[in-house]
């Protein structure tokens, strides 16, 4: 067997800058990949200390070619123990023999996957002279979003909101060194910061929607992606009546979006309310955004196919940033 090759979390960033993993998975999207739904486990928690604590498992390949799973927990309260909230391993395996090519630190190819992801959709849904993006959130998403962002469009202002203000200080401290020339503040009334914004994107795992649509002036582009169980909602049903409406897969959003969920069972959106995935977007099936003045709404729960092109681009491509 060859040597086993791994890769930490330093190296897995580095070898996946935006610009590379956002063409990248726009290239997966329109190639078969076979990504089934992935597993959810609920580890429970001790009934007097509860907690949110997942398992999840995700498999994709490409026939023919490489295969890959994802391992990772999610344990909510782990801040308090000093570790990472998501932590795991990426395992690839080579396409003509099986053997494992390569182990990635999963939380590191969640979290820039993730955002190049959001990247690719603002590429078809964010007005094109877009510069100004507000951030909700202070966890390592919420450091890497403007960092993609900047990839697609010209950035000249970044906002940060997070529930505790220290903690969008630190945030902004810190993309205030990554993003030389861009002007970065923190902000502390979210309703004023959203109507200011070109772009809007959210990574908190809320379990109650702090985002509310009557917020959201006409041309905002907003960016739902810190809730990804049923029981978990970033913004109201207004945000999703006012705006058009897009995913990454349909599959996933429906099984696990606790905002499109909610707002189906009421009646407020239908199905055929989501007007197109990634792949229709990347494909030219849909253009995105149709009018300047529309609210575009991208609602991603992460896919498999992702992680994969994810790290079959670490393997081959060294570079920063």
């Amino acid at each position: 067997m060859a040597e086993l090759q791994y890769l930490d979390a330093d190296e897995v960033t580095r070898r996946l800058p935006f610009p590379a993993l956002i063409e990248a998975l726009a290239e997966a999207f329109t190639h078969p990949i076979e990504a089934p739904p992935r597993l959810h486990g609920d580890l429970g928690s001790n009934p007097d200390r509860p907690e949110q604590r997942d398992l999840l498992v995700m498999p994709a390949w490409v026939p023919g070619a490489e295969a890959g799973v994802k391992l990772v927990t999610l344990f909510a309260h782990n801040d308090r123990r000093d570790r990472p909230r998501i932590q795991g391993l990426y395992v690839l395996f080579h396409p003509e023999h099986g053997t494992p090519l390569a182990v990635l630190d999963a939380a590191a190819l969640t979290t820039r996957r993730t955002a190049a992801a959001s990247a690719l959709a603002a590429r078809y849904l964010a007005r094109p002279d877009a510069t100004h993006l507000l951030v909700c959130g202070s966890g390592r998403l919420a450091h890497a979003l403007p960092r993609a962002y900047a990839a697609v469009r010209a950035l000249t202002h970044v906002t940060v909101w997070a529930r505790r203000p220290e903690a969008a200080r630190a945030t902004a401290a810190d993309l205030r060194f990554a993003l030389p020339g861009v002007e970065v503040h923190e902000a502390e009334d979210l309703g004023a910061a959203v109507g200011a914004a070109d772009m809007v994107t959210t990574a908190i795992p809320s379990a109650e929607p702090f985002l509310q649509g009557a917020w959201l002036r006409p041309g905002t582009h907003l960016d739902l992606i810190g809730s990804y169980r049923p029981t978990m909602r970033e913004a109201d049903h207004e945000a999703l009546q006012r705006a058009a409406l897009f995913v990454d897969t349909r599959a996933g959003v429906l099984a696990e979006a606790g905002e499109f969920i909610d707002a189906l069972a009421a009646g407020v959106i239908a199905e055929a309310d989501l007007l197109a995935d990634l792949p229709d977007l990347v494909t030219g099936r849909h253009p995105g955004r149709t009018r300047d003045d529309e609210i575009t709404l991208f609602k991603s729960v992460g896919t498999a196919l992702e992680d994969l092109a994810g790290a079959r681009l670490a393997l081959r491509t060294l570079g920063s940033e």
